[in-house]
């Protein structure tokens, strides 16, 4: 995406703009200001952004979604308040909310800064010369602020790692985020993770989950064991630590200092009956005992309250990644588990419910085999690569072609509402839903059922 100059970032479209509803309602009743032809006149008492106060104007009307908005996670943050005060204790919530107010707020968000601007992160500036996107441009809004992890991983940037599966069929964070869940409707959470999953992979996968779905691999290893993502995620980035302070003339930074790529799988470390998984991928968050030391000494008293590796759903889904290329690529190998000495020493009882003691055997009476079976034409890669891979996208190749993998059809010519970017079609972004029955889609015909029942380890198969 070009960067916009100066001019375009404040610029209303004198030719769209008047073809959006809003255009309806006076400047002044949602900027304030005053109505005047001269210009510094015109700007005193003006209110940059009006939809921080969303009550007194967007909830003017949209009074379906502004009040639970207002209460989101996008908005108040309070996610971080959760983690961050179970750490702390009560004597130090004031400093906490100080060092918030300086590296944390800035990242709220309004209803404007989806619907009608981009995050001061991509440059900030109007969206579309201040026409109202209902179906705001992902490269624009979502993955500018959820940049750091969430869009490397999704959009393939992370060097020699593939993209999201989803991504490659042209598929928009909100094609799996509803507009419910991102303005929090219906939800009083207190931390993301908290309520019902939303989405899930069973949203649109059902009939290949479990048993009875004809895919062998899902078949032998129960749902409530195995979290989709320990054997559809690759490699993401886990950050060591955060420390946060201000410079010298009180500008406030960060530092980061050191990062590593790797998958990890460990036990759920908040295993409840909306996540009932024994097994999923953890991904260390940018935490230590002195982020916030800047402001004062010993704010987080409890820092082993909670696990500085936690519950994770990267956006990188693969076909085949390569902990389940083949069985003991998962089974007796420590090295795409969380053991103790992949943790430090100063984070072990912070990690204890987290941490495997070691690998899961292959249960006797299996032998290792290759998991999924490439159907003839795909190019079969462990990373899961889309290219010719018709195992994806249905017989044909993935020039367009909607096959048995349902509607996947890329969009000609660039799609704006996915990209966010100038130029080509407009059409929405594809739903890339697989049919029921399509073997295709996970990359092989019927799987044979296992040789042998599984026996050994049953906290692992969960029987």
């Amino acid at each position: 995406m070009a960067p916009m100059e100066p001019w375009q970032r404040v610029w209303i479209d004198a030719d769209t703009f008047p073809q959006d509803i809003h255009s309806q309602i006076n400047c002044t009743a949602c900027h304030a200001g005053q109505l005047s032809d001269d210009m510094e006149t015109a700007h005193t008492g003006l209110v940059a952004r009006p939809a921080a106060n969303a009550e007194t104007t967007c909830g003017k009307c949209h009074t379906d979604v502004t009040p639970a908005s207002m209460n989101s996670l996008h908005t108040t943050l309070h996610g971080y308040d959760t983690v961050l005060y179970e750490r702390s204790a009560p004597e130090h919530y004031a400093a906490i909310e100080e060092a918030e107010t300086y590296h944390c707020n800035s990242c709220h968000t309004t209803c404007g800064d989806c619907h009608i601007s981009q995050p001061a992160s991509v440059g900030g500036g109007l969206l579309s010369g201040h026409t109202f996107v209902e179906r705001p441009p992902m490269s624009q809004t979502c993955t500018a602020c959820h940049g750091s992890r969430v869009k490397n991983e999704y959009y393939g940037l992370n060097e020699g790692i593939p993209g999201d599966v989803h991504f490659r069929a042209r598929m928009s964070c909100v094609d799996c985020h509803t507009g419910d869940e991102v303005h929090g409707v219906g939800m009083t959470p207190d931390h993301r993770y908290d309520g019902a999953q939303g989405p899930s992979c069973e949203s649109c996968h059902v009939e290949q989950i479990g048993v009875g779905s004809g895919v062998r691999e899902h078949e032998v290893h129960p749902p409530t064991v195995l979290a989709c993502q320990v054997c559809h995620s690759t490699t993401y980035t886990n950050c060591v630590n955060c420390h946060v302070e201000k410079n010298e003339e009180g500008a406030p930074f960060y530092t980061v200092e050191e990062h590593s790529l790797e998958f990890l799988i460990g036990r759920n470390p908040i295993q409840n009956a909306q996540r009932p998984y024994r097994y999923v991928p953890v991904r260390h968050v940018p935490i230590d005992i002195d982020s916030f030391s800047f402001y004062g000494a010993d704010l987080l008293p409890n820092f082993d309250s909670r696990p500085t590796w936690t519950y994770s759903t990267p956006h990188n889904t693969q076909l085949r990644a390569p902990q389940a290329d083949h069985c003991t690529a998962c089974h007796g190998n420590d090295a795409v588990f969380l053991t103790a000495d992949k943790v430090a020493p100063e984070e072990l009882a912070a990690n204890a419910p987290v941490i495997v003691e070691t690998a899961p055997p292959l249960p006797e009476g299996y032998a290792d085999e290759p998991t999924i079976t490439p159907t003839a034409g795909a190019d079969g890669g462990a990373d899961g690569s889309a290219g010719g891979d018709d195992s994806f996208w249905g017989e044909g190749g993935s020039s367009g072609a909607s096959g048995a993998a349902g509607t996947a059809t890329p969009a000609s010519g660039g799609d704006d509402g996915f990209w966010g970017s100038e130029g080509g079609s407009s059409g929405a972004a594809a739903t890339a839903t697989p049919a029921s029955s399509d073997d295709s889609f996970w990359g092989g015909g019927e799987s044979p059922a296992p040789t042998a029942t599984p026996s050994g380890d049953d906290s692992f198969w969960g029987q």
